[in-house]
Parts: structure tokens; C-alpha cells; sequence
């Protein structure tokens, strides 16, 4: 299921992670040549990329939120 990224923070290995609109997470790494996300390496690519959509997979899977939905406080 589609849904919005809300925001983004480091996770403890320091790989970027989307905040949904849904309360899921999702890891959007940027590891060519298998994984090509040029845009999660800078604040200015991650800013253009808040509101776009994400597959949740979590959502597919009919999983728990990851944090509770509402306000963000999330960096970019």
C-alpha cells in the first residue's frame, strides 16, 4: 500500500529511514550499484522527497505501527 513519507531520522547504524503517514518505518539506503537513492544523502533531497509515496510493505502485511501517527519532529 502507498503512503506518504512524513519525515526522515538516522537509525543506530546511521542508514536513513522513512517516517510514513501510516506509523511505519522504512530503510531507504542508498547503496549503488544494487540500490540507486542519490537523493536520502542530502537534507535538500530528502526535504523534495517528503510527500511523495512509498510502498509500504508493513501495511501489506497488516503490521503494528512503528511510532504512533499525529505531529512530526522528525529531521530532514
Amino acid at each position: 500500500m502507498n503512503q506518504s513519507i512524513t519525515g526522515f531520522h538516522l537509525d543506530e547504524c546511521n542508514d536513513w529511514v522513512a517516517e510514513l503517514a501510516c506509523g511505519h518505518n522504512q530503510h531507504v539506503r542508498h547503496q549503488p550499484p544494487w540500490i540507486s537513492r542519490p537523493w536520502v544523502v542530502t537534507p535538500e533531497g530528502r526535504a523534495k522527497m517528503c510527500g511523495q509515496m512509498l510502498a509500504c510493505k508493513k501495511c501489506d502485511e497488516g503490521a503494528l505501527p512503528d511510532r504512533p501517527t499525529g505531529g512530526n519532529l522528525s529531521s530532514i
